[in-house]
């Protein structure tokens, strides 16, 4: 019995883990890149963690690390995460999914030692009766307060062009044969649903309109 039960906490990684990279397939490309700004010159980038409008506040910490992992792998920003109670954070007063002033952008400039910031919230999750997630996200420029890239999109299990794209991005990197496995983990794993949305979102960050 405990080995079934170390296969089913496992398997959500044997299934994505080994991914290395996807192709952003999404219909519905609801997310803007500043054309006269170039996202590989950015430098650092600091990645506060998500606000949370949900009623399950695990998902913001569990949204934030899955983006941190996908933008690791693209490799375009020296890359830091700041937590909301980080004292750095917690010293500027400033709101996440808000817009700030010069000072307020020279201050989290100074205070985090980056050159961008990526803000925003988790608008909704629901992880039944299928798994939704709803992210409204932004990078600023801190030297002159411009903004480079923007995402706002609602991911739906239950949507049949959302569910083939996950089951897609699974069956790319999964070590297991067995196809009809792959599309019942893909609708009911958290793990799978949120690294999912992270690849997504991480791949319109290359991405010209």
């Amino acid at each position: 019995m405990s080995s079934f039960k170390t296969i089913i906490i496992l398997l959500p990684i044997l299934l994505c883990g080994c991914i290395s990279s996807s192709i952003f397939q999404s219909p519905d490309d609801h997310y803007y890149i500043n054309p006269n700004k170039d996202l590989d010159k950015v430098g650092r980038l600091a990645l506060v963690e998500l606000a949370n409008n949900s009623s399950f506040p695990q998902i913001s910490t569990n949204t934030t690390e899955a983006l941190y992992n996908a933008l690791q792998k693209k490799q375009i920003f020296s890359l830091k995460v700041v937590l909301q109670d980080d004292p750095a954070w917690q010293g500027l007063q400033l709101e996440v999914d808000t817009d700030y002033n010069y000072e307020e952008l020279a201050a989290i400039r100074e205070a985090l030692n980056c050159n961008a910031i990526l803000t925003g919230t988790v608008t909704v999750y629901k992880p039944y009766p299928h798994m939704i997630i709803g992210l409204k996200l932004k990078i600023i420029d801190l030297t002159d307060g411009h903004l480079l890239w923007a995402l706002e999109q609602i991911w739906d299990t239950a949507d049949k062009t959302t569910e083939d794209r996950i089951i897609k991005y699974c069956r790319r990197g999964s070590l297991l044969n067995s196809s009809v496995l792959v599309e019942k983990m893909a609708t009911v794993s958290s793990i799978m649903f949120l690294s999912f949305v992270a690849d997504e979102t991480s791949e319109t960050l290359s991405s010209k309109k």
